[in-house]
């Protein structure tokens, strides 16, 4: 794996060089777009707006459109705004992981010690586990800032993008009914086909299978046959009571 930013976790007095690495690769289908009447590639110039002229890579710059006119922005005025975020993961405190809605979170990395055998590495990889903590922290990825948790993985440390508080919308725009009331009998059911299905995470069971069917339909594309195309069944209740659907549901688990 290439490192895709250096620098090091602050952890109160103690800094940890560290190298960071993508945790996650995608699974999509790497599609290209294609003009249907002759399958050529459809490309994307990068033209100037006065000149009608294609424009190199190394003459494009970043600007920010100020009143009528623009202020370009260097990468040194990046690292300038904050120069202690682009180089440090500076944690402020220690929040329990479980407090962290899943609704912020974004992207992980990995992280590795920059160098061997470094013991507040591993100090703080302990002590992370022991206290079922996580570390929250602020730095800047890619000219962006970032809140973040550092937390313990099996064997490495873990840091984990998560979304500011602005960042989500309210849900007063949603038509929620309120007012709906649930029965004891209708809860306990629930809860119930709950506890049926409960089982321990394992996510190592499931897979990406939309990818695989649709590689399935390229492949047979490919050979010039015509796909196999499953037909979606709709699954209809046969009460519209809530209580039956429930008892139904369960009977139907214990039988599979």
């Amino acid at each position: 794996m290439r490192s895709i930013w250096t620098g090091s976790i602050g952890f109160g007095l103690v800094s940890i060089p560290i190298k960071l690495f993508s945790a996650v690769e995608e699974t999509r289908l790497d599609l290209d777009m294609l003009d249907s009447r002759d399958h050529a590639h459809i490309k994307f110039q990068r033209v100037n707006e006065h000149t009608k002229k294609e424009v190199p890579y190394d003459k494009i710059v970043k600007g920010y459109k100020y009143d009528d006119d623009y202020v370009i922005i260097e990468e040194a005025d990046f690292e300038a705004a904050a120069p202690e975020k682009t180089k440090v993961i500076e944690i402020e405190n220690f929040v329990d992981v479980a407090s962290v809605n899943p609704m912020y979170y974004e992207t992980s990395y990995y992280t590795e010690p920059a160098t061997k055998k470094n013991k507040a590495y591993a100090l703080l990889l302990a002590a992370l586990k022991k206290s079922g903590k996580a570390g929250l922290a602020r730095f800047v990825l890619r000219s962006t800032e970032s809140l973040c948790i550092v937390h313990p993985v099996d064997d490495a440390i873990v840091v984990t993008r998560i979304r500011f508080a602005q960042q989500i919308r309210s849900q007063e725009d949603l038509n929620l009914d309120e007012d709906i009331k649930v029965s004891d009998k209708e809860l306990k059911m629930g809860l119930a086909l709950i506890e049926q299905y409960a089982e321990p995470l394992d996510l190592s069971k499931y897979k990406d299978e939309y990818h695989t069917e649709l590689m399935s339909i390229i492949e047979q594309k490919a050979k010039g046959k015509r796909p196999t195309i499953k037909k979606l069944k709709p699954v209809k209740a046969k009460s519209d009571d809530l209580y039956d659907q429930l008892m139904s549901s369960l009977n139907a688990k214990k039988g599979a």
